[in-house]
């Protein structure tokens, strides 16, 4: 083991802990504990705001994976992967001021709550949570296996013994500190992310002689690197564009973002966020990703793509800076891999135990049940991260697109389109979750584009249809559900 390499890193998980430890006692004195530990009593500023977001959404697919795909296809990742720069923009603006106030008035903490409370139906609430437990288990494999993957090429350990020393270092802190320990400690993360995706950006391009030097060679090796169709020619025109559905305009519909924007604490917050969030995600998604096609010159013939990230900062850098900017990929990974596991813990516990199973639940049992259903789905993530696929990113982008379909059109529809109804939101849920999975299965990125495009047309469709077939039965819902908007 280099032990230069590991301190820093055992350093950044003693902070983690610490704050795990102090925010555990806003969870004691908080008069509502599922307020406090699932939301953070919506107290967040701007600054975290902004962090809090681009650490859930900035994740191993982004650290590990991103740059893992941009090593193998080349520039052409570069440039699907920055439309990504406007994620903290849509979600926020789109989403906005009355995406809070209306979660404030139904008293939702969860994305689940406020659909609920929209569209008043305990089947948009049972189909919301199996969307979120499914699919976010796919998402969190990728981020355990993203962890354990870094970790397994500092110490050398073998992957299952680095798959476990990450699982239990993420459970515990989260455990113990909810919502206010994950928010408090994506600002941290953040803050590393964008710092040693800089330093690692600069050293990478130092060590290959310049830009130019590293073009010239990639260049002489393959001239598709340099071509916005990849280096097989496979990325087509079509397939990039529709990238900007996928992770940028559609990522209103992730449950773990939508999440974020009902959690501050003024407008003044929201704004702040807005512009802090945009800075930084363009800095780390186009740095991150051209440090992957650059690795390429510096250090060819790296076989395993998501090893790229570590291989290269072991390489250029002295080991303890290593260790340093190796916490970034390590704050990206945890900071996701949290939000993940409250995401999922928040639809078990609040939105299916204290719904159907025991409503009238204590404080002190709902504080029990959380705790130990966040440590078994960590434990059962744990069990499938074991067989790690080839490249996690196509994990995490299949997560993506399925939580999309799903949930795009019930929130922004059921915000702004007052005839809007259940049916409506539950036949565009269904028609997103079973197209996903059947083009997914049969026919992936069908004419050419991402999988996830079509069964996201096909939701706005049914929403719209359905929803005025049906509307005469339901147009006083919209009138009960946001009154005074």
């Amino acid at each position: 083991m280099n032990w230069e390499v590991i301190l820093p890193l055992l350093l950044f998980l003693i902070i983690i802990f610490i704050v795990g430890i102090y925010s555990s006692r806003y969870i004691s004195s908080s008069t509502s504990f599922v307020q406090e530990y699932f939301l953070g009593s919506r107290q967040l500023g701007g600054f975290i705001l902004a962090m809090t977001m681009i650490a859930t959404y900035g994740s191993a697919s982004s650290f590990i994976g991103g740059p893992g795909a941009a090593y193998k296809y080349g520039l052409a990742w570069v440039l699907l992967a920055m439309s990504q720069v406007a994620t903290g923009y849509f979600v926020l603006m789109i989403l906005g001021k009355k995406f809070a106030i209306l979660a404030r008035r139904y008293n939702a903490i969860t994305l689940i709550d406020f659909l609920e409370a929209r569209y008043q139906s305990k089947y948009v609430t049972i189909i919301s949570a199996v969307s979120i437990i499914a699919f976010l288990f796919s998402a969190m494999i990728a981020q355990w296996v993203g962890g354990a993957r870094l970790i397994e090429s500092l110490t050398g350990l073998p992957y299952k013994s680095a798959l476990f020393i990450f699982a239990i270092s993420v459970l515990i802190y989260v455990i113990v500190g909810g919502f206010r320990a994950v928010a408090i400690t994506d600002s941290v993360q953040g803050i590393i992310m964008l710092l040693g995706t800089i330093i690692l950006l600069v050293a990478t391009i130092i060590a290959g002689g310049g830009i130019d030097n590293i073009m010239h060679d990639l260049k002489a090796e393959n001239p598709n690197l340099l071509s916005p169709y990849g280096s097989d020619r496979s990325l087509t025109a079509t397939y990039l564009s529709s990238f900007w559905i996928l992770v940028g305009v559609a990522v209103v519909g992730l449950p773990q973002v939508a999440v974020r924007a009902m959690s501050y604490k003024n407008a003044r917050a929201m704004h702040r966020a807005i512009i802090i969030g945009t800075i930084v995600v363009g800095t780390i998604m186009l740095g991150m990703h051209l440090i992957g096609v650059f690795a390429r010159s510096v250090v060819p013939g790296i076989e395993v793509a998501d090893t790229v990230m570590p291989t290269v900062a072991l390489t250029i850098l002295p080991p303890w800076l290593a260790g340093i900017v190796l916490a970034a990929p390590m704050a990206a990974i945890m900071s996701t891999v949290d939000s993940l596991l409250l995401l999922v813990s928040s639809a078990i516990v609040k939105d299916v135990y204290m719904n159907f199973v025991k409503p009238d639940a204590s404080e002190s049992h709902v504080k029990k049940i959380s705790f130990s259903i966040t440590t078994i789905v960590g434990i059962l993530v744990f069990l499938l991260a074991l067989s790690p696929p080839d490249l996690i990113i196509w994990l995490n982008l299949f997560s993506f697109g399925g939580l999309e379909a799903v949930f795009l059109w019930p929130i922004v529809l059921g915000l702004y389109w007052k005839h809007g109804n259940k049916y409506g939101a539950l036949s565009s849920m269904f028609t997103g979750m079973v197209s996903y999975i059947l083009f997914h299965s049969f026919k992936p990125n069908l004419l050419g584009m991402h999988t996830v495009v079509l069964p996201i047309v096909l939701g706005l469709i049914s929403y719209i249809l359905i929803s005025k077939i049906t509307s005469n039965k339901n147009e006083s819902e919209w009138k009960s559900s946001s009154m005074n908007a």
